[in-house]
């Protein structure tokens, strides 16, 4: 396989692809030149282009990794198709529903797989509540609640806030387009086709004096419902400590997940009456984070604990689809609903300015 896009991201595709074993990692694009160079020196990828339909015609892949901005996902999908690759997507899968839909219908058209780096949902906790609701522990879902953080003093943050012309702010969500999927891949399969939204955003920091970078709002809040089942979301640039929850309340019980932490526990609940069941709840809440605590320090052992433990979970799925040997591990349905509900608050946040 091969990689174009050579930022940032890309180090975690190679690591992971040859931590599964199940690809070759060959060739690198980037029309950057020292941004190929820089990655295929570091990684010992043997080849690096800057250009695609070139890297394409010369390795004879069978897959291909697109981390470019997303603005430029569906041209390079239909090359790569074209090609007979499967394609795997970094997020944002896409700039509008319109276009996913059209990546989607290449992928079909081709006969290819392709997936996306909704690599949250397979993180050990997102794991463990899909079998929760698999066997009905939870019964039927009434609410979700969301957060997701983000630090602008971080390394990311920095370089969006530090340069006008930073590909996020030619976004129509500008930051938060890049960082919904996040949030949102983690509620989409449990929404049907008709979501109706609410939305409020707006910039907290203080102005810069920069037209381009004072634009970018840093404070968003929305209101999802399908159905009977309603979705409360927050990015947050502000909230410390930075945050990545979610909340799942059920008919029958409601659990808490921390992806930063990688636990997941149920909600307190007192089974013992007036003030002496009360003092029992945090015993029952600190063992289960004990719990938590033993399993995540198993998985350090197996050497299963890094950042990116997820996407290697998400790999080995999606190349297992490519082999013929299991499902999409990320449905196209849910990848069109979540560009879908995207546009949905990019229109909500749109209106607001």
């Amino acid at each position: 396989m091969g990689i174009v896009g050579c930022g940032k991201i890309a180090d975690g595709h190679v690591e992971q692809l040859r931590a599964i074993g199940r690809a070759e990692v060959v060739a690198v694009c980037d029309r950057e030149p020292l941004m190929a160079e820089q990655l295929a020196v570091r990684l010992g990828i043997p080849a690096r282009y800057t250009d695609l339909q070139l890297m394409l015609k010369a390795e004879r892949l069978d897959a291909l990794h697109i981390a470019t901005p997303p603005d430029s996902h569906l041209a390079l999908a239909k090359i790569a198709f074209d090609a007979g690759c499967h394609v795997f997507m970094e997020k944002p899968f896409a700039l509008t529903e319109a276009q996913a839909r059209a990546i989607v219908d290449l992928a079909n058209q081709a006969g290819r797989k392709v997936g996306v780096n909704y690599l949250y949902n397979f993180e050990s906790p997102g794991l463990q509540l899909q079998r929760l609701l698999d066997t009905g522990a939870l019964g039927e879902l009434v609410h979700l609640d969301t957060a997701y953080g983000y630090n602008l003093a971080g390394d990311y943050g920095i370089a969006v806030m530090s340069d006008p012309g930073h590909w996020v702010h030619r976004l129509p969500g500008k930051l938060f387009h890049n960082v919904l999927d996040h949030v949102l891949a983690k509620v989409v399969p449990h929404l049907n086709d008709e979501v109706q939204t609410q939305v409020c955003a707006f910039r907290r920091r203080e102005p810069t004096g920069n037209p381009g970078v004072d634009a970018m709002p840093d404070e968003l809040r929305f209101l999802l419902r399908s159905g009977s089942l309603t979705v409360s979301g927050m990015v947050s640039a502000h909230g410390r400590p930075v945050a990545h929850t979610l909340r799942v309340v059920g008919s029958k019980d409601t659990v808490e997940l921390d992806y930063a932490a990688r636990t997941l526990v149920r909600s307190a609940r007192q089974n013992q009456p007036s003030a002496l069941g009360r003092v029992f709840v945090p015993w029952s809440q600190g063992k289960q984070f004990l719990r938590n605590g033993w399993h995540n320090a198993g998985q350090f052992r197996r050497h299963q604990f890094h950042y990116f433990q997820c996407m290697r979970v998400l790999l080995d799925r999606f190349y297992d689809a490519v082999e013929g040997k299991g499902a999409d591990p990320v449905p196209q349905d849910q990848i069109i609903r979540v560009c879908r509900v995207i546009d949905q608050i990019v229109a909500g946040i749109e209106a607001q300015a």
